[in-house]
């Protein structure tokens, strides 16, 4: 076991799951419960737990926050920026997918209040960097 006398960032992960509707391209967004950005919107995600893969995590924090499972995720960027979250330095691995089943119903469970999807040029508010996020998805499109 190691032990480092300087901190280090923390690491989490954020989703970015869209659906293809007959209004166009819709994202999902969490109604946050908790501080900070409380009752903001923001991409579900968290924290990845110690000796967890990536993926594992941002997969346990979909189904955590939304309930959904079974998306296929894949890697699109990695943010980090200091600033990016107020409680410290953290670095995001952020993961996309669609949601291909039209009969999974997203619900709001653990950190969030509530789920909702947004169309992509109609986005509310968004807590952290996840404007940016989404943009960035939304040009690999």
């Amino acid at each position: 076991m190691f032990t480092y006398r300087y901190p280090r960032p923390m690491v989490t992960t954020d989703i970015v799951v869209l659906k293809k509707d007959a209004t166009g391209v819709n994202v999902l967004l969490i109604e946050r419960r908790n501080p900070p950005f409380e009752g903001q919107w923001a991409l579900p995600g968290g924290f990845v737990d110690e000796n967890e893969a990536l993926k594992a995590a941002a997969l346990r924090e979909l189904k955590e926050e939304t309930q959904l499972e079974g998306i296929e995720l894949s890697q699109l960027h990695t943010f980090g920026n200091p600033g990016r979250d107020p409680r410290g330095h953290s670095v995001s691995i952020v993961y996309m997918g669609w949601l291909i089943d039209a009969k999974q119903q997203a619900a709001a469970g653990d950190d969030a209040k509530k789920t909702g999807w947004f169309p992509i040029n109609e986005l509310p508010q968004l807590a952290f960097d996840h404007k940016e996020i989404i943009a960035l998805a939304i040009k690999k499109l």
